[in-house]
């Protein structure tokens, strides 16, 4: 395989990276070929060294996906994270994508039940005391009070855990890339 055509599939490997990230990359491969260069190693030697442009590829997004996730933890990076982590490998797929769905159905369920008894509090808070409820005004305005408390309080937890169970997904990236790692150089040598 030519220089050319190494850094042309590892482009359009890249392509859903911001183009200047994209620039960097390419820029770094590119050195590694004009390094061969001045030792006397063919393009092709070179290439062969560096592994498969779709495989480098399928890393560096998912490297520049965790690394989004540990700049700015906001929900669309949770998403880029996992997916990245996800679209590792194929065996993970059948292993990881079950249980990240599941976790993760989970906790959008607690996210979501949080919200409505937040609103089911208001509602009690607010109405309660003209409805006539056992116990007079003052329960329904503290059973107001504390269901939308305890909503908030399980949001919170959902928060923290949903974080806890994003990082434990980068973490176990990086562990099953660095454990594979050399036996994916075997295989492309």
């Amino acid at each position: 395989m030519t220089r050319t055509e190494f850094l042309t599939k590892l482009k359009a490997g890249l392509s859903d990276l911001p183009a200047s990230a994209i620039a960097d990359i390419v820029a770094d491969y590119e050195t590694h070929f004009a390094d061969g260069a001045a030792a006397g190693r063919t393009e092709a030697e070179v290439a062969q060294a560096l592994g498969d442009p779709e495989r480098l590829a399928r890393e560096l997004r998912t490297e520049a996906g965790m690394k989004r996730w540990e700049d700015s933890k906001t929900p669309s990076s949770a998403v880029t994270a996992v997916f990245a982590v996800i679209g590792l490998g194929a065996l993970d797929i059948l292993v990881l994508l079950p249980i990240v769905m599941a976790i993760a159905g989970t906790l959008v369920g607690f996210f979501f039940g949080a919200v409505g008894a937040f609103i089911g509090g208001g509602a009690l808070f607010a109405a309660g005391p003209f409805m006539g409820l056992p116990g007079g005004a003052a329960a329904s305005l503290l059973g107001g009070l504390g269901l939308m408390a305890a909503s908030v309080t399980v949001a919170a937890l959902t928060a923290a855990v949903t974080i806890w169970f994003v990082n434990g997904i980068v973490w176990y990236a990086r562990l099953h890339y660095r454990l594979l790692k050399p036996a994916l150089n075997v295989q492309s040598a």
